[in-house]
């Protein structure tokens, strides 16, 4: 059984197709042995904001939240969570950092995946470790390092 990955759309925003979504999400789910399943559910401002502020404390619209399942460890589920996104912040981050709107939606996706799996950036070295792994899924799928705001990748 494949990774099982539901699309919700909560937004008229133009946004990438099902399919894309998958491509991304099953990048950054390539080093699960099990089928896992998740959801991208894409919202807008006034939603994110607040989920960023009922559950991060942080009264702002961001452009990704992860919320990793909160299962008893009894039960031997494949569900790994939600992953949250604000297609209107994706634009305007890709915009102010002179992305391509595809790249960075590919990377908003692969960030917020790889926190369902239990990756984070809170120390250094974790943040390295993400970073890392994030670099190599972007660079696979043909994407630019997405640290690296000045350099375009010749397929963007």
């Amino acid at each position: 059984m494949p990774h099982d990955i539901d699309i919700q759309r909560a937004s008229d925003a133009d946004i990438p197709d099902d399919e894309t979504f998958r491509r991304w999400a099953l990048a950054a789910l390539a080093e699960q042995s099990r089928p896992r399943e998740m959801t991208i559910r894409v919202v807008d401002e006034d939603d994110i904001r607040q989920l960023n502020r009922d559950y991060r404390g942080k009264d702002y619209a961001t452009n990704v939240l992860s919320f990793e399942a909160d299962l008893p460890p009894e039960l031997d589920l494949p569900l790994l969570g939600d992953i949250i996104i604000c297609p209107s912040v994706v634009k305007r981050e890709a915009d102010e950092q002179g992305k391509s709107l595809e790249s960075h939606w590919a990377h908003m996706v692969i960030h917020g995946t790889l926190h369902l799996q239990g990756y984070d950036h809170v120390e250094d070295s974790e943040a390295e470790a993400m970073e890392s792994l994030e670099i190599a899924i972007m660079q696979r799928l043909g994407y630019a390092d997405p640290y690296n705001h000045g350099a375009q990748h010749p397929n963007e």
